[in-house]
Parts: structure tokens; C-alpha cells; sequence
């Protein structure tokens, strides 16, 4: 007869663990550090918003780690992702990139709102920041053929270079597998030192006009979101060398890759939009 702890299912149960209190107690003390940070709030008459900041950041930063240690560890030596856990954790995956999707809409959406509708007379205030026009007067905006177009294609090589890397995988290609994931890596990074390069030649700031706070807003959250995949890619890599990832099993390496992509499609738009903010809207003159 089978033993009562007898797993005859393909659902993961899992152990108890810390990291959800760990995680929820991390992310309150951090969000208490930014509020007192930013509000230059002060404790037994010292500034410790930063302070508090750094431990809650800290805290956030090794939940995550010692999180996703221990679902690799799930993965890879408990044999608990089964094709129904697989199938789940991609049910996830999808939403959480649809999400994502939705933040970058609300951005586009700002943008498109204000280029088209730059003069409108029921955005009077608008119109008084914006002259009536956009770009806006007195913007000197980037030219989207040189560093944008540079950045376009460097993503875009890096998208070929992910999908190199995951065809090397199913076929068993641990060598073409490093070499395509480090080229994807760099090329990460080489993006993200390019936008820097062009956020410190920017002839217009963040703060006080719409066209700031829009081109910012969208390009700072779409670089973020490089510098999170670059170190997604950059784990996966990682483990590629402890011999990690299967062909028939590499949701790790897969949900990188995904996400990688829906970044090369949001600069893709991005890409559009730098066009259109340097060209500026046809009639909004």
C-alpha cells in the first residue's frame, strides 16, 4: 500500500517558507524610506530616510534572491516543475507581461495625447506650456537617424542573438548556447551605455514641461527594463555554465527570452515615437 505522503498528482505543493513575510515587511520598510527620503522627514532629529531606504532595498533585493534560489532548486534537483507546473508558471509569465504591456500603453498614451491634441483649446494649460505646438516650443529635440537608430539596431541584434541562444538549447548546443547568450548580454549592456550617453546630451529635462516628462517617463522605464533583462540573460548565462536548462525543459531561459523580446517590441514603438517627438505631429503645427 501506498504511504500517505505519496505524491500522486502533478501539482507542486510547496513548503512552507519565509520569503512572502520577508518580501512584504522589505517592500514596507523601503516604501517608508523613500516617503521619509523624499520628504526630507526627520526621526530623533536625523534624516534617516535613506537609511531606511538602503535596509528595506536590501531586504527586497535578497528576498528575490534566495525566492528564485529555491525555486531553482524545485526545478532542477526536486524534480517538482512538472508539464502541469510548467504550464501554470507560463500562465503567469504571460500575464505578468501583459501587465507590462499595459504600464508602457499608459505612457504611449500620454504621449500621443499631448502631440495630437498640442493646441486644442480645451487643454488651455497644456497649450500655454506647449505653445500650441510640438514639439513643443523652444524643445530642441534628438535626431531619431543617429543614437536612436543606433540603439534600434543594436536591440534588435540582441532579439536575433536570444533567439540564436534558444534554438541552440533545443538542439543540445551547450557551446552555441554561451556564445549566444554572452552576445546577448553585451549587447544589453552596449544599449544601456548608449542611452546614457544620449540622456547626458539632452538639451531638455525631466522637469517642467510635458515633452520632458513623457520622453523620460518612457525611455527611463523602457532602459530599466533592459538593465533587469541584461541581468535576467546574465543569471541565465550563469546557470548555463553550472549546466542548467534541458531541452525539453528551460522555463528559466524561456521566460528570459520572453521578456527580452516584449522589450525589443516596446522600443520598437519607442523607436516610432522619438520620430514623431523630433518631427514633430503632422498638423499639430
Amino acid at each position: 500500500m501506498a504511504g500517505a505522503n505519496t505524491k500522486n498528482h502533478d501539482y507542486h505543493l510547496v513548503d512552507p517558507s519565509p520569503w512572502p513575510l520577508v518580501g512584504s515587511a522589505s517592500a514596507t520598510i523601503m516604501a517608508t524610506g523613500a516617503v521619509m527620503w523624499m520628504k526630507a522627514m526627520e526621526l530623533g532629529g536625523m534624516k534617516l530616510g535613506p537609511l531606511v531606504f538602503g535596509i528595506g532595498t536590501l531586504g527586497v533585493l535578497y528576498t528575490f534572491l534566495a525566492w528564485w534560489m529555491d525555486v531553482v532548486r524545485e526545478a532542477e534537483h526536486e524534480g517538482h516543475h512538472t508539464r502541469v507546473v510548467q504550464m501554470h508558471h507560463r500562465y503567469g509569465m504571460l500575464m505578468f507581461i501583459a501587465s507590462e504591456v499595459m504600464f508602457f500603453v499608459a505612457w504611449f498614451w500620454a504621449f500621443f495625447d499631448a502631440s495630437l491634441f498640442a493646441g486644442e483649446a480645451i487643454n488651455y494649460t497644456r497649450k500655454e506650456f506647449t505653445g500650441g505646438v510640438w514639439p513643443p516650443t523652444g524643445i530642441q529635440t534628438f535626431d531619431p537617424w543617429h543614437l536612436p537608430l543606433l540603439n534600434t539596431l543594436i536591440l534588435l541584434t540582441s532579439g536575433t542573438t536570444v533567439t540564436w541562444a534558444h534554438h541552440a538549447l533545443i538542439h543540445n548546443d551547450r557551446a552555441g548556447l554561451k556564445q549566444a547568450l554572452w552576445l546577448t548580454v553585451i549587447l544589453g549592456v552596449l544599449f544601456t551605455i548608449c542611452q546614457i550617453y544620449e540622456y547626458s546630451h539632452a538639451s531638455f529635462a525631466f522637469a517642467g514641461h510635458i515633452y520632458g516628462a513623457t520622453f523620460f517617463m518612457a525611455t527611463g522605464f523602457h532602459g530599466a527594463h533592459v538593465v533587469i533583462g541584461t541581468i535576467f540573460l546574465a543569471v541565465c548565462l550563469y546557470r548555463v555554465y553550472l549546466g542548467h536548462f534541458k531541452p525539453a525543459q528551460h522555463l528559466g531561459f524561456e521566460f528570459a527570452a520572453w521578456y527580452w523580446h516584449f522589450v525589443d517590441v516596446v522600443w520598437l514603438f519607442l523607436f516610432a515615437a522619438i520620430y514623431v517627438w523630433a518631427a514633430g505631429t503632422p498638423g499639430a503645427h
